[in-house]
């Protein structure tokens, strides 16, 4: 399963790469790729993470998420 978040505050790689630390030390969660550019991120889920769970972890980051979908 994979998961497209919508993340409002990136402005650099470092903002990024402290996204996907936060993301990656979910279980469940394999694999994470932040697109800075598109203000995005993609997950793929080797379990079910429900989307609060993700929004938390992304907010721990110090960042907002606006939109979380299935893709």
């Amino acid at each position: 399963m994979k998961k497209r978040i919508k993340i409002e505050g990136m402005t650099c790689g470092h903002c990024s790469a402290r996204v996907e630390k936060q993301l990656k030390k979910l279980e469940g969660v394999e694999e994470v790729v932040v697109d800075l550019e598109a203000k995005n991120a993609m997950i793929t889920l080797s379990a079910a993470v429900d989307n609060e769970t993700i929004a938390e972890a992304v907010d721990d980051a110090g960042y907002d998420v606006t939109d979380i979908s299935d893709v």
